[in-house]
């Protein structure tokens, strides 16, 4: 991936269908001709309210529903995932590394730069993956990240369409404990300690010029209004159902 022109998109804080629309819209972007886009995109992100993500072929967990909770579909695979009190992170690539597994390795090796510039030691989990895992930090597998004590601290998965990747995550910086009990019922993983959100999201930025891509991005600007028409038709059946016979969610 180095070498590549790459963009990053502005950060903010929406609700989940939003946000998940424009994760897929990102994806969309690399389908345009040569010379239009960056081949490589970048945003970090954060959630107007707590909300429960479900993984594409995944159920809801038992206890969702007396949470009281919006819930949104993710575009990608993997199992549910508490948002509010997290980071997160997406990168979508017109030319992936090839093989998922692959992916994950280089994406993940982004992600520990970064962390351990910020004295952080995290490394890739051990567990197999499993089908119908309660939420996605309930296992840490070779796509997730574990600090030294091997509590997971971020979970990954991807999309992939017409070899084309999203590869999206979540950072839990300092989840909702009576949230995370109530839905999970069991304790969430204990405050970041490596400084606060913005910190992180800065020095992620500087190990994705550094190390990722190997030189600056272009600074890019969302589409206003937003939606666009493009993310009014494809974007919302990534939030909602399914998607195109091409696209292969993982997680």
């Amino acid at each position: 991936m180095s070498g590549q022109r790459w963009g990053v998109l502005p950060s903010l804080q929406a609700g989940g269908e939003e946000q998940m629309q424009r994760d897929r819209w990102m994806l969309d972007q690399l389908a345009r001709p040569a010379g239009e886009t960056p081949m490589a995109l970048l945003r970090f992100y954060r959630w107007s309210e707590p909300t429960l993500s479900l993984g594409h072929h995944q159920s809801a967990p038992d206890r969702a529903a007396t949470a009281d909770l919006p819930m949104v579909r993710r575009p990608s695979g993997g199992a549910a995932v508490l948002h509010g009190g997290d980071l997160c992170y997406a990168v979508a690539l017109a030319q992936p590394p090839r093989g998922g597994r692959r992916a994950y390795l280089d994406l993940n090796h982004w992600l520990q730069c970064g962390f351990e510039r910020l004295g952080a030691v995290l490394r890739a989990g051990e567990e197999p993956q499993r089908r119908q895992e309660r939420h996605c930090f309930a296992s840490a597998t070779a796509a997730d990240l574990v600090d030294r004590s091997g509590r997971k601290r971020i979970g990954s998965a991807q999309l992939w369409r017409r070899g084309q990747l999203l590869q999206h995550g979540s950072i839990q910086l300092d989840p909702d404990p009576a949230l995370w009990k109530a839905l999970f019922e069991e304790a969430p993983p204990p405050p970041l300690a490596q400084g606060s959100g913005v910190m992180l999201e800065q020095q992620l930025l500087l190990e994705a010029k550094r190390w990722l891509f190997g030189c600056s991005p272009d600074q890019l600007a969302w589409p206003d209004p937003w939606p666009p028409a493009a993310a009014r038709t494809s974007g919302n059946a990534a939030t909602v159902s399914a998607m195109g016979p091409s696209d292969s969610p993982s997680g």
